[in-house]
């Protein structure tokens, strides 16, 4: 199918791409298909953009390579909801809050992404207790006094 995406404009994609949000995603629960995109060759950031809307497409990161130690537990209920089986089915992105300059960008760990990469099911599950922020930080910043 083709469709309009926000960053790289009309793209053909496969139906075995889409990604389906059975809840959408918290603040826009109409939203309930998805494509995973790379934002662009050789970075590590990606494009989750909605199928239906154009304007709505979030920059992902996995959040392995640039928080180490990060970790998420997954409660049984989203196991169950997204078909989850082995752990080699999940794969985990986290949305960026994009700021000028582009090294203040920050991540929020507390609502990770969370997909079935075998059943194309995904949620973002919001953690409660987690010692994790909303606005993590993700590049070094340089120690002042630093050339």
């Amino acid at each position: 199918m083709k469709m309009e995406t926000k960053y790289t404009g009309e793209i053909e994609i496969e139906n075995e791409r889409i990604i389906h949000f059975e809840k959408g995603i918290p603040a826009f629960e109409s939203e309930q298909t998805f494509v995973l995109l790379p934002f662009e060759e050789g970075t590590p950031f990606y494009v989750l953009q909605s199928t239906t809307t154009t304007e709505v497409a979030f920059i992902v990161i996995n959040p392995f390579q640039f928080v180490p130690g990060y970790q998420v537990k997954l409660p049984d209920a989203t196991i169950e909801q997204l078909e989850i089986t082995s752990e080699e089915e999940v794969a985990t992105f986290i949305m960026l809050t994009v700021h000028e300059p582009f090294q203040e960008t920050t991540a929020n760990l507390q609502a990770p992404i969370i997909i079935n990469a075998t059943k194309q099911k995904g949620k973002q599950l919001l953690l409660s207790n987690s010692e994790y922020e909303t606005k993590h930080t993700i590049f070094k910043q340089a120690v002042k006094g630093e050339v």
